[in-house]
């Protein structure tokens, strides 16, 4: 089930939800006893605890909306371009210190943030997709999202089928089921919205987890174990293409899951994949089942001017299918950054396949480019 749209009122997060560190196990743990432990801090949210609190949203101030302005026109004054812009070149010295607040909420806190009130009435969408950049460069590092080294990567409806070999969800208008990104952090930010439809779905990894551990601890044991995955960077990086890889992992008593339906089965279609047990297959089922369930599933429309920030070792994100404008200016156009961001947790040697380095605050994950370059848009919105 879908669950209603939700709009969060003021009030404190839940209580139980305020002693501990975001993703930190209550004690420490050896071997299997991790099976029969939960995730403590406050990334363990419900539906119902997000609603109540709206410290993962920021709306800029009227003052801050015009910093972010006034950083895109003193940085194109002196002729930069997102190749070579940096952060120094885009000064926020307001905003800056809202997006430190962003980053702490992400890694110790519920694993995402909102802002919105960026200005995008009258203003070209290549201004648009400049203060992204610019804003993306102080929240952290960019990497690839596709072997065309795409470091903007644009969330259109390209009339492609996500379901065929190479298809990617994002530049089509069909329904995404929960997944994560290879990626620390995922952002997105709305520029158009679409005629109906294209509702965001978010659900904490962390909280599914630790009804698992008191519900079906027998599915949360599988979980820990290996699948195997069907790579998407093989080409890149020269890697076999089915890797064993688990949902849930713990590193130095950090949590992180990555969950693709999609890519896991798709290693099924290769002749040499060992088949999923009984057991595996269930774990999957339950797992994607419990994101959609109202009590986990948080939904929301995206606004003109919204940017999301999730860490997807905490959070899955999910979206409707939706359907368009007819007007080609009017049609839903969201821009997507994936970010390492310099106060990441360590993570387990287990996600080498997709994160080559594990320490904290390394610059990882992603889909290296073939070419060695760097684009600032999807191929197909250069057509």
């Amino acid at each position: 089930m879908i669950p209603k749209q939700q709009q969060p009122a003021v009030v404190a997060a839940p209580a139980s939800h305020q002693a501990n560190s975001h993703g930190i196990l209550k004690q420490p743990f050896e071997g299997d006893e991790i099976m029969d432990k939960v995730v403590a801090g406050e990334a363990g949210w419900t539906s119902s605890d997000l609603a109540r609190t709206r410290r993962w949203i920021h709306e800029f101030s009227p003052e801050e909306a015009e910093e972010i302005a006034r950083a895109a026109m003193f940085a194109k004054e002196r002729g930069h371009t997102l190749e070579s812009l940096t952060a120094d070149d885009f000064p926020l010295p307001t905003v800056r210190r809202r997006i430190e607040d962003a980053r702490a909420e992400l890694e110790t806190g519920t694993g995402l943030y909102h802002f919105r009130g960026v200005e995008t009435d009258g203003i070209d969408k290549e201004d648009l997709r400049f203060i992204y950049w610019g804003l993306g460069l102080h929240i952290g590092t960019a990497v690839s999202q596709s072997s065309e080294g795409d470091y903007i990567g644009d969330v259109r409806d390209f009339g492609t089928d996500a379901d065929m070999p190479g298809g990617r969800g994002y530049t089509s208008n069909q329904k995404l089921n929960f997944h994560t990104d290879n990626a620390d952090v995922v952002g997105l930010f709305a520029l158009r919205v679409a005629r109906s439809g294209g509702l965001s779905m978010i659900a904490s990894s962390v909280a599914i987890h630790n009804e698992l551990a008191v519900t079906r601890p027998d599915l949360l044991e599988i979980l820990y174990q290996p699948f195997h995955w069907y790579s998407l960077n093989h080409e890149a990086l020269g890697g076999p293409r089915v890797y064993p890889q688990p949902v849930f992992t713990v590193q130095d008593g950090h949590f992180s899951c990555m969950f693709s339906y999609r890519q896991i089965m798709s290693a099924q279609k290769v002749p040499e994949t060992p088949r999923l047990s009984a057991m595996q297959e269930e774990a999957l089922e339950v797992l994607n089942s419990m994101a959609q369930d109202d009590r986990f599933c948080f939904s929301f429309m995206f606004r003109p001017g919204d940017l999301q920030l999730l860490n997807n070792h905490v959070c899955l994100h999910a979206r409707t299918g939706f359907q368009d404008y007819e007007e080609p200016e009017r049609k839903r156009h969201l821009l997507r950054i994936w970010l390492s961001v310099p106060n990441s947790r360590p993570l387990s040697p287990d996600l080498k396949h997709v994160y080559a380095d594990q320490a904290a605050g390394a610059i990882r994950g992603g889909h290296p480019s073939l070419t060695g370059k760097r684009s600032f848009q999807t191929r197909s919105a250069l057509a």
